[in-house]
């Protein structure tokens, strides 16, 4: 049987950041809810960056990485996003032409919530092992920016930026995907929604339920397509798609209870050794919604035991609803190739925003939204941040949108 699987990874999480707890006060919100989310900062997103911009930055360092001949086979590209920016035209596209990837090239987008980003792992999974070049390799991504932030709601402390890129391939340097393991569960809820470009909504409540109901189905679903299948003994570690970390400790609580019955101490030593490595990315970023599963995956890779190749239970949840388990085997050496990319580095690096500067690049967020005909992004209201975090570097910015078409630029 073929092996498929992550040949390399990348995140890209933005050039600044904004102290949670600080918005918390500034807003007014209960500081017993404080704690549930397990967050200390959010990655937030300049006005002069859109999907698209996330999205490249994300992929150009491992797409740069590859040889000429392997940058040609990149026959697929394939963007998992809730943040397209128009009705016909995939972000693909932008992020296609940006990337100076070959023209015999499938490109398309994908749309389920979270989920977008696994939707595209699969497919692109599938298309490398069925296909007659050994070679050949696909680029997916999951990107995403926040809406105008949903000030005053719970919603908003967990907003993050960024995106995660991939590049799957039959060389599996990273996580070899394991064949036919997968425990699929959707319905339709109205968990959680974007009615609007501008707006981010739902029902915070019925969302973590719908999470940890799902979980459990597709895990079911995992452990009829695999026999032996136990949640304890047969993965090292767990990845749980992360919208802030409190909602993946209530889920990984709830699915130990109710398939082992284990008391609560054994639970949470089972949740520090084998879940809280995927978190520490999550609780600095935010919320990066199609990319926060592959953020979780990156955290884990940079801060798991990785002496010998071990197996790992992966879970998808996209609100509406999808959901995915599923598993892989992370290659020996995996993480020092995450590690030279030095993702600590980038998060470290991040400029530090007041509220008052927060507000100012959240209201300028509006003319990067799907449905903007016109406009020149002048960076001057946040000239000092961008010139220390972007400007020189080589980082893909939105210049202007023109009739609607969008014209982006090197940093």
């Amino acid at each position: 049987m073929t092996t498929v699987g992550i040949e390399a990874i990348n995140a890209y999480i933005g050039p600044a950041s904004l102290d949670v707890r600080q918005l918390f006060e500034a807003r007014g919100l209960d500081l017993r809810r404080f704690g549930n989310l397990l967050m200390t900062r959010k990655s937030v997103n300049l006005p002069c960056e859109d999907p698209v911009t996330n999205a490249v930055n994300a992929a150009k360092p491992i797409v740069d990485a590859l040889t000429p001949d392997a940058r040609e086979r990149v026959e697929l590209v394939i963007v998992g996003t809730e943040s397209g920016l128009d009705f016909g035209k995939p972000i693909s596209t932008y992020v296609h032409e940006a990337l100076g990837l070959s023209r015999r090239c499938r490109s398309f987008e994908t749309k389920h919530a979270c989920y977008g980003g696994t939707a595209a792992l699969q497919m692109a999974a599938g298309f490398v092992a069925t296909h007659p070049d050994p070679q050949v390799r696909a680029l997916v991504i999951a990107a995403d920016a926040a809406s105008v932030a949903a000030r005053n709601t719970y919603w908003e402390p967990s907003q993050g930026a960024g995106a995660v890129a991939l590049v799957v391939s039959r060389q599996a340097d990273i996580l070899a995907l394991d064949a036919g393991a997968n425990g699929y569960y959707s319905h339709e809820v109205m968990d959680t929604l974007r009615p609007r470009p501008d707006l981010e909504a739902g029902d915070s409540d019925l969302s973590l339920l719908s999470y940890m109901h799902c979980l459990e189905q597709s895990y079911q679903h995992y452990t009829e397509r695999v026999a032996g299948a136990d949640i304890m003994t047969t993965f090292d570690y767990l990845v749980l798609h992360t919208p802030f970390a409190g909602m993946v400790r209530s889920a990984h609580r709830q699915l130990l209870r109710k398939l082992k019955r284990m008391p609560p101490e054994q639970i949470e030593a089972d949740f520090q050794a084998r879940v809280t490595p995927s978190l520490r990315y999550c609780t600095e970023v935010g919320n990066v919604y199609s990319a926060a599963l592959y953020l979780a995956l990156c955290a884990l890779l940079d801060h798991g035991d990785f002496d010998r190749p071990r197996r790992i239970g992966l879970y998808s949840y996209g609100s509406g609803c999808a959901s995915e388990f599923y598993s892989g085997v992370v290659a020996e050496g995996a993480a020092a190739r995450l590690a030279a990319l030095d993702l600590p580095g980038a998060i470290a690096a991040r400029h530090p925003l007041t509220i008052a500067e927060y507000e100012t690049v959240s209201d300028d967020s509006l003319h990067r939204m799907c449905g903007v005909r016109d406009h020149v992004f002048d960076v001057g209201a946040y000239e000092h941040i961008y010139k220390t975090r972007m400007e020189g570097r080589g980082l893909l910015v939105l210049g202007e949108i023109r009739d609607f078409h969008r014209r982006y630029r090197w940093s």
